[in-house]
């Protein structure tokens, strides 16, 4: 199946991504947030497939700025959902792609603690994967 992506359309992709390892990040604000930004941007750099291409381009569009985590997560949660839908519609195998490299990013993220996450970090991480899985026709099924 063919993808067709518009520049705009990649820009979700890459804001919803690096979205999810920001927002990680912050929940981690007393901890280790350098660690779980370097870790999730780690992971998503290794994607594969048309996600991956998407995510390795070089972009100066991606304005992940917030004056707080909830304005962050107003900008981010809504841009992990549209970009399942979107390729949910287009390549329903690379929604899952994209949705196990997201979560692959945000366990890496959480993991900066070399124990279990932090229950903020915990909680972050659910709402990102529920944003994931808000989008029609996709199960949540798919692990990472």
């Amino acid at each position: 199946m063919s993808v067709t992506l518009t520049d705009q359309d990649k820009l979700t992709l890459r804001t919803a991504a690096y979205g999810a390892v920001t927002l990680m990040a912050a929940a981690d604000a007393a901890g280790r947030p350098h660690k779980a930004a370097t870790g999730g941007s780690i992971a998503l750099h290794s994607a594969t497939g048309l996600v991956g291409h998407v995510l390795a381009e070089k972009s100066r569009d991606v304005e992940l700025k917030g004056r707080s985590v909830a304005a962050l997560a107003d900008h981010v949660l809504p841009a992990l959902t549209a970009a399942m839908g979107l390729l949910r519609r287009q390549d329903p195998a690379e929604a899952d792609n994209f949705r196990g490299t997201v979560l692959v990013a945000v366990e890496t993220a959480a993991r900066a603690h070399r124990g279990e996450p932090s229950p903020t970090m915990a909680d972050m991480a659910r709402k990102i994967t529920a944003a994931l899985d808000a989008a029609p026709g996709v199960s949540g099924t798919t692990s990472p």
